[in-house]
């Protein structure tokens, strides 16, 4: 009986190490309907190899019509923005110009700790997979949250895969008439 414990309490540590091991950056809700409003919040649950993380940096995907951060307190944020091609008209009666293609948050988050970083998306009108290549940078190294899986490949068989967004149709969310 003791032995059976003890095994079993190992084969519980072996589990919960390789699960810390192999935890990702993702949302904390992956799907939204089309066409909505989606707040999105990326989980960071731990540093790089035990060093705290200075800082993430999300990449927007084209698909998405506008991105807008949530500011953190003790954070610095940076937005980089890119000329569209064709501008197109904002919800306000403006025209839209540019858009958001990557967002960085930086400042320090113990690698024992956990943290959401929000960001406020304007869905496209149709399905669609969405990935946001993320890079956590250390104190010391760095995780690039990046891979892409192949064309019917589950989102895990990649080593570092970037953080997903199922887009589909149906009922949008309750923000959807919320202007940004």
């Amino acid at each position: 009986m003791t032995v059976r414990l003890a095994l079993r309490g190992v084969a519980a540590l072996s589990l919960a190490a390789a699960t810390a091991a192999h935890a990702h950056i993702v949302f904390a809700e992956p799907s939204a309907a089309s066409g909505s409003y989606y707040a999105g919040f990326l989980r960071v649950s731990h540093g790089c190899a035990g060093s705290p993380t200075v800082s993430i940096r999300v990449e927007i995907p084209a698909a998405v019509a506008s991105a807008r951060p949530q500011p953190k307190p003790g954070w610095t944020l940076t937005v980089e923005k890119a000329p569209l091609a064709t501008p197109i008209p904002s919800e306000s009666g403006g025209t839209v110009h540019d858009r958001v293609t990557a967002i960085t948050w930086t400042g320090r988050l113990d690698a024992d700790q956990f943290d959401q970083f929000g960001i406020m998306l304007k869905l496209p009108d149709a399905s669609a997979t969405l990935y946001f290549p993320t890079v956590q940078r250390c104190e010391s190294g760095s995780n690039e949250w990046n891979m892409i899986p192949a064309a019917g490949q589950p989102w895990h068989s990649v080593k570092s895969p970037a953080p997903v967004l199922n887009v589909t149709t149906g009922t949008p969310s309750i923000m959807h008439g919320m202007k940004m």
